[in-house]
């Protein structure tokens, strides 16, 4: 068995929700070198611009839709503008909202964006496509969890708590849906050094340096592009007797 046919992606389409930059802008590329059709998402129109743009230099295909997930029904409606484009075969659920706050300064109006944009949006999603997926007798669904889904730290008492619940959420569908061929699994990073840690990044650089120094075996943040070959297995063939599972890539921990 060759390795296009295990881990080829050619005749499938995938949506990225939150495609513009970091984890998700490199598992879109990377999907589509894997030969996906990648439907990028971002929350305005144009966000997602930069990366069609280099997934079609480098001869993939990308199709570009945009929607606020904190928006009631928003997930429904974003699964239903992309089947109108080609069916969905692979959903990465990677769009989310961290602020931090441990739990005695959080605030209601930041427990509840949280909720509505990790947690209700992906309730949204996977009730619009796992039964087109079902009925299709295939399907993947990667969602973006975290190392904090199972070690929460508590300045991100709420982000950490949204990720325990969504892998909850991935779970039980997995096992309603395994034997449709549809196959839940979430891919749980720990610290990637994209622009949602920026600031402490430059404000602080040897602060940061410590930090990351202590935080894991290898000693250093994650890269973006690290995070792809699990997705495109997640994604793929390759993991055809997997669901309901965590791969966490952290550097070991």
């Amino acid at each position: 068995m060759g390795l296009q046919s295990v881990f080829g992606l050619q005749n499938r389409t995938a949506l990225v929700t939150g495609s513009s930059r970091g984890i998700g802008a490199a598992i879109a590329e990377g999907l589509a070198g894997a030969g996906a059709r990648v439907i990028l998402h971002g929350v305005k129109p144009g966000a997602t611009a930069a990366v069609k743009r280099r997934i079609v230099e480098s001869g993939g295909t990308a199709l570009e839709l945009s929607g606020e997930l904190s928006e009631r029904g928003a997930g429904r409606d974003l699964i239903e503008r992309a089947e109108a484009v080609a069916p969905v075969d692979i959903l990465v659920i990677n769009a989310s909202a961290q602020i931090n706050a441990v739990l005695s300064e959080m605030t209601t109006d930041d427990l509840a964006f949280q909720l509505a944009v990790n947690f209700g949006s992906t309730v949204d999603m996977l009730q619009a496509v796992l039964p087109r997926m079902a009925a299709r007798k295939w399907g993947r669904v990667v969602s973006i969890g975290s190392v904090n889904q199972l070690r929460p730290k508590g300045v991100v008492t709420a982000y950490a708590a949204t990720k325990a619940a969504q892998h909850n959420l991935i779970q039980s569908q997995a096992r309603d849906y395994a034997r449709d061929n549809v196959l839940l699994n979430t891919l749980a990073p720990g610290l990637i050094d994209t622009d949602r840690n920026a600031h402490g990044r430059d404000e602080d650089p040897e602060g940061w340096a410590n930090y990351v120094q202590t935080l894991n075996w290898m000693g250093r943040a994650g890269r973006p592009e690290e995070m792809v070959g699990a997705a495109i297995f997640l994604s793929s063939e390759a993991c055809s007797f997997m669901t309901g599972e965590s791969i966490f890539m952290t550097g070991g921990y």
